[in-house]
């Protein structure tokens, strides 16, 4: 049911952003609509983060279709099994089991986007702007600098890799997964993980607001996303490790340029200490 179309799994995650909203905050969801076009209209930066935000992920979208106009061949797969052997098949081996496959789809599929998403509506409806700023500027970063990854280091997805005696445990729950989901994901789009750099960025960042609920919410959801990565047979361990490195990265230099953009002391004033805060 969950997995049957693409327009489902968006209405799906329509319904988990507001309700992680609400976990996260303790507040009414629809408030955030309110608070960003309060951010627009006091802020034109603000407004041209999310153009380039936006611009970044519409770039990512057409990735593939850039690869192939520029006819590109490089194959880089073969290197990096070389480099780590059977570390996947290793971990779907100990770890597999049916009623598990499921509730790793789930993570993988919905929350990913699901959380990085909430987690504007949650700063919003904290009013922390600096936080609210440097998610925007670390997906920016985060695309900007995976995107020529996929295109000059192609590596494919281990499962695809027959040496590396991977199975696709994805279609044990999403059986049109190539059908429906494939033309958002390259098969070859593997290093760094975006599903890990993501997911670890999300919960970086709500480490520095002080919201612990939230932090909570957003670690759990990247441990088992950066998990599922493998169990899936979608990632190799390179890739996580890019990932994870490109999401410390991008985090610690969004959070600069968020204090730089909201130059005030009032602004800088919305970094709580994690000591007082107690929720």
């Amino acid at each position: 049911m969950l997995y049957q179309s693409m327009n489902l799994i968006a209405l799906y995650t329509v319904v988990i952003v507001v309700l992680l909203i609400w976990l996260g905050s303790r507040r009414n969801p629809l408030q955030a609509l309110v608070e960003i076009g309060k951010e627009l209209l006091r802020s034109y930066k603000f407004l041209l983060l999310l153009v380039g935000m936006f611009g970044v992920l519409l770039l990512n979208k057409y990735e593939l279709q850039i690869e192939r106009k520029m006819q590109l061949t490089s194959d880089y797969t073969s290197f990096i099994f070389g480099l780590e052997g059977h570390f996947v098949r290793g971990v779907q081996e100990l770890f597999f089991a049916p009623w598990l496959t499921p509730t790793i789809v789930f993570f993988y599929i919905f929350m990913l986007q699901s959380v990085l998403a909430a987690s504007l509506g949650v700063y919003l409806l904290d009013k922390n702007r600096v936080m609210l700023y440097a998610t925007c500027y670390a997906i920016i970063i985060n695309y900007a600098i995976a995107i020529p990854f996929y295109i000059y280091f192609p590596v494919n997805e281990v499962w695809s890799y027959v040496p590396a005696g991977v199975r696709f445990t994805m279609l044990d729950v999403f059986p049109k997964f190539e059908q429906e989901y494939r033309a958002l994901s390259g098969i070859n789009n593997c290093f760094p993980s975006l599903h890990t750099s993501i997911s670890v960025t999300t919960a970086l960042l709500a480490f520095r607001s002080g919201n612990r609920r939230w932090m909570a919410i957003s670690t759990v959801s990247a441990v088992i996303i950066v998990f599922g990565i493998f169990y899936l047979g979608i990632h190799w361990l390179t890739d996580m490790l890019g990932g994870t490195l490109l999401a410390v990265l991008s985090t610690t230099v969004a959070v600069q340029l968020a204090k730089l953009t909201l130059r005030s002391g009032e602004d800088r004033l919305t970094v709580r200490s994690r000591a007082t805060n107690t929720r």
